[in-house]
């Protein structure tokens, strides 16, 4: 070794040990920090049990005096212990690996170094930043894809900087296990170790290892529509966590609590609903589309998601056709035409009378309708002129009762005693049968109101449908006629919409979130590639512009996948006609293909194979079928000679261990191995979807067992 190099590595030493020295002296922060709020912790619960305890001696006898005491004195104190709850979570995650950048930069304040890490931490006595949390605009820094000139955002705008050098590290359970210098982006050390590892572990520990384009994504303007179409692997729903996490973490009075997550199923809601609350985020609700809808609607007889996904693999071609017909703008443009001719034909207009007095002409109704209230959905429109004629029902039976007991009065008064006491009570029979011919002309009239009664939505759609079994399509239809009719909206506000795997969205889909919630700030993430529900034209999450034109829309293109090896994504890009996905360059095991004809000997392969797997330590292994069919018959043979959790339905909690599960319940997941089931023949040299999105569900290994259909 010459006298450069060992200059060089002892050099090494040297700075690696200063940042060991600087890691202690922070861990010791950390430390302190933790007693301190521990100790604050326990003085506002004795505080708020003191305050409960004298409250409640010294208004024993006042239980409403009790409460409005509590209420005032209680709040600000329990709004206090949740910041120190809060605090000390995230100081319990920072005491394990507080910091994985560093940034030295030069900007017209000096020469800065700062420390990035999962959440930011400041000395109490002095207010310095001693940890920046990632999601600070000045952290952008880190994540920037080079060294030298750039710009950060600050209060007083934006701000000129000169990135001088970044570094990562590697800090385990308080110890220092790896440091890289990296000098244009994050390092692929890192990466590589982050991506080798399990399916489990990598999405909480992949914070530390955004790229500069997901970074730019992430810190996108939270007022506009953040369109991304990427690639199996490239960072979606990273992108989509990390964008809300940041969003709250810069407008968290704008967005707390009104932030929502739409998935595709519950596997997934389940798999990821751990992400935002390792970030520090809690409150955010996540749901499906499906859920979502049925919630709105409390339906409960819709097509399962299981069904459905089964018909669209299935061989019914009608189905199909319906399908892609209702993803059109073309179909929202039918419902449109609907509900046009509901305004005209819905309400066959007529004189209200009363007895044979004209109470309200036709045409001073048809102007309600047609002028005076146009604006309100159409029956919305309807009850309120029906509340005004019913208003002018009850102004004009007042005053015939008025006027029969204005006579009756009358009557009376112009008797004498003698005839007064021959005629009263039948004057008095003729007075209450009048009233009573004068209540049932209210009640006839009333009856004869039913043109203007407005119809059941639901039901009025199943005309429209041809009483055809409903699906989840019709979900979307049947809120937008509650939304054009009824003027339906969501019940709690809505400040930011994240919908995942967005690819599998109808233009109807869009259009209701928008109109239900008012909500212009979106983050959209999917992959055109992976849509395999049938569809004619664009895909609608790529073509927003022509559904929602009032939207601010600001479109990311991903092609590198961080997902799979580089084997594996080169196999599956052969089920792609247009743009391929980049692997990054992890290379690993060549994808396996077998042909297999007899399906015992199959399952005994499958097994065969998931044991050899299972020594290799890898911790998440699939089977993935194309559907529920081969799934079930497989899961039982191979469940009858080892295990493995079969996955029927959607309400199954995955984690980790053996699964067998068809293609959609796949979606969006990710497995160390994937063992997939190929039983379509002679289509290895056309595009095909679904085999595209079967193939990357796989980090490590593939293997691919070609078969003949499994009976």
């Amino acid at each position: 070794m010459d006298n450069s190099e060992l200059e060089k590595e002892l050099r090494k030493e040297i700075e690696l040990n200063l940042e060991k020295e600087k890691l202690e002296v922070v861990l010791d922060e950390i430390k302190s920090q933790t007693l301190s709020f521990i100790d604050k912790r326990k003085e506002v619960t004795q505080y708020i049990v003191n305050l409960r305890k004298n409250a409640i001696d010294e208004y024993k006898d006042d239980e409403d005096k009790v409460a409005e005491y509590f209420d005032h004195e209680a709040f600000a104190k329990e709004e206090y212990y949740k910041l120190i709850d809060r605090k000390l979570k995230e100081l319990t995650i920072l005491s394990s690996s507080p910091y994985f950048g560093k940034v030295n930069f030069e900007d017209k304040f000096g020469d800065e170094t700062i420390y990035i890490g999962r959440f930011g931490m400041t000395k109490e006595e002095d207010y310095e930043p001693v940890i920046i949390d990632w999601r600070s605009p000045i952290s952008s820094l880190f994540y920037a894809g080079k060294l030298g000139k750039t710009t950060y955002k600050a209060p007083i705008g934006e701000v000129e900087a000169d990135i001088l050098s970044k570094r990562q590290f590697v800090i385990k359970r308080g110890k220092m296990t790896g440091m890289f210098d990296s000098d244009i982006d994050v390092k692929d050390e890192i990466l590589q170790m982050v991506l080798s590892k399990s399916a489990v572990d990598k999405l909480k520990d992949i914070v530390m290892t955004i790229q500069a384009e997901q970074d730019t994504i992430i810190r996108q303007p939270r007022t506009q529509a953040t369109i991304v179409d990427g690639a199996a692997g490239s960072g979606k729903t990273t992108i989509a966590l990390h964008r809300v996490a940041y969003l709250l973490y810069n407008y968290r009075n704008i967005l707390q609590d009104k932030v929502l997550i739409l998935g595709p199923n519950s596997i997934f809601m389940d798999y990821i609903s751990m992400v935002l609350p390792t970030l520090g985020e809690v409150g955010v609700k996540q749901t499906t589309f499906r859920d979502f809808a049925m919630e709105l609607l409390e339906l409960d007889n819709i097509m399962s998601f299981k069904d459905y996904m089964e018909k669209v693999l299935g061989e019914n071609e009608e189905f199909k056709e319906d399908i892609a017909y209702k993803h059109s703008l073309d179909y929202c443009k039918q419902l449109d035409n609907f509900i046009k001719e509901l305004e005209y034909q819905q309400f066959k207009i007529e004189d209200v009378k009363f007895y044979d007095r004209v109470i309200v002409e036709s045409n001073e109704i048809n102007q309600m309708f047609k002028e005076h209230f146009k604006d309100m959905p159409l029956f919305r429109r309807s009850k309120k002129i029906k509340r005004i004629i019913y208003s002018k029902i009850r102004d004009e039976r007042d005053n015939i009762v008025r006027e029969i007991k204005r006579e009756y009065e009358e009557a009376i008064k112009n008797l004498s005693e003698t005839e007064l006491k021959i005629q009263r009570n039948h004057l008095e029979f003729v007075r209450r049968n009048r009233i009573r011919e004068t209540i049932q002309e209210v009640i006839r009239i009333k009856t004869n109101l039913g043109w203007i009664a407005n119809p059941d939505v639901i039901q009025a759609y199943n005309r429209f449908n041809n009483e055809k079994t409903l699906t989840y399509d019709d979900l979307s239809a049947i809120i937008y006629l509650k939304i054009k009719l009824e003027g339906l909206k969501y019940k709690k506000e809505i400040k930011h919409i994240v919908i995942d795997e967005a690819q599998d969205y109808s233009a109807l889909q869009f259009i209701i979130l928008k109109e239900l919630t008012g909500c212009k700030s979106l983050t959209v993430v999917g992959d055109s590639n992976q849509r395999i529900t049938p569809i004619k034209g664009l895909v609608p999450m790529t073509d927003l512009e022509n559904i929602l034109s009032d939207l601010d829309i600001h479109k990311f293109k991903l092609s590198r996948s961080y997902r799979s090896t580089k084997e594996i994504i080169d196999y599956a890009n052969k089920y792609l006609k247009g743009d391929k996905t980049i692997p990054l360059v992890r290379n690993g095991e060549e994808v396996v293909e077998k042909q297999v004809n007899d399906v015992n000997n199959l399952v005994d392969k499958l097994i065969d194979n998931i044991i050899k797997l299972k020594e290799k330590g890898y911790e998440s292994i699939a089977v993935v079928c194309k559907d529920l069919k081969e799934t079930e018959i497989l899961g039982n043979l191979i469940k009858s000679k080892t295990h493995i959790k079969v996955i029927n339905r959607e309400d199954i909690i995955y984690s980790s261990g053996e699964v067998i599960l068809p293609s959609y319940f796949a979606k969006g997941l990710e497995f160390d191995c994937v063992l997939l089931v190929d039983t379509d023949e002679n289509l290895d040299n056309k595009e095909n979807k679904l085999k595209y999105v079967m193939t990357t569900r796989a980090l490590h290994e593939l293997y691919v067992y070609k078969t003949s259909s499994i009976k």
